[in-house]
């Protein structure tokens, strides 16, 4: 890495391809096997950095690792499950250890759970906090030591919009990301005298197996009268008329990944069509 400024930032550069670009670094996505996590990590790579892309789906983690390999990229794939510590710190192991170090962390991994929060089970409730909340403070975890003996890092935590449109039965979900909100916030002030950043995207409605799992039929595939309402309906809420695509997302988290957002921490970034406004 080249040498850091004030404070742990880089030095303002003119160059925009190293001030965006993510030559020489190393990077962890979990959540990477299909979606945003996989777009960013895909983005990554193409900005420069080599890549552990971490999920639960090893299998698909592999063939979106496979997949960056063949266009020249680095990357590797390991199976994680982040509600399990050690699981999520043998992830960031592996980047400083095969890779040399750890300078960008992408915490993307994330369950939904619809349930009205009156009936919602102590064990189904127990499962959402494990993956969406404890999982991205473990990934937090694991990453602050290796950042910090690199100088200094990027962390990009993954919230929702859910967090500024509170919905019947998106509560549980809802209550996970605004924790990751406040978490993202706090940590940015624990940690910045290490050089390490901490933000996270607020993602608004992007078009992914997740947000898809409504417009499924019983075996498996997609109804497209309900898939094109939903098009429809977020279209109507957005006043450029866009539904996102995962690579949106991606963008946003290059930007805070890179030295560009050298000066930006404990925000909330929404990539949203201006579907909603932050509080």
């Amino acid at each position: 890495m080249s040498e850091r400024g004030a404070q742990g930032s880089r030095p303002a550069g003119t160059d925009l391809r190293e001030v965006f670009g993510l030559e020489g670094r190393v990077a962890v996505v979990t959540g990477a096997a299909s979606g945003i996590g996989r777009s960013i990590a895909e983005v990554f790579a193409a900005a420069g950095a080599s890549v552990v892309l971490g999920d639960r789906d090893a299998s698909g983690a592999e063939q979106a690792a496979a997949a960056i390999r063949a266009t020249g990229g680095r990357a590797v794939a390991q199976s994680v499950d982040v509600s399990r510590r050690e699981e999520v710190e043998a992830l960031v192991a592996r980047a400083t250890r095969e890779l040399g170090g750890l300078d960008v962390l992408a915490n993307v991994a994330g369950i939904p759970l619809d349930h009205r929060l009156e009936d919602i089970s102590e064990k189904d409730f127990d499962r959402i906090l494990g993956v969406n909340l404890k999982g991205t403070l473990y990934g937090c975890q694991a990453a602050i030591p290796a950042m910090a003996a690199r100088g200094g890092g990027s962390i990009i935590n993954v919230s929702s919009g859910a967090i500024d449109l509170p919905r019947p039965i998106y509560g549980p979900y809802a209550i996970t990301k605004a924790g990751v909100a406040q978490l993202t916030a706090t940590l940015s002030t624990e940690v910045g005298d290490r050089g390490i950043r901490v933000n996270a995207i607020a993602p608004g409605a992007t078009i992914t197996a997740f947000t898809q799992r409504h417009l499924r039929r019983p075996d498996g595939s997609i109804d497209q009268v309900a898939y094109d309402g939903f098009v429809e309906a977020m279209q109507g809420m957005s006043p450029l008329g866009l539904v996102g695509e995962p690579v949106d997302q991606a963008w946003l988290v290059l930007f805070l990944a890179s030295d560009a957002s050298r000066f930006c921490t404990g925000q909330i970034w929404r990539a949203n069509g201006g579907s909603t406004f932050g509080r």
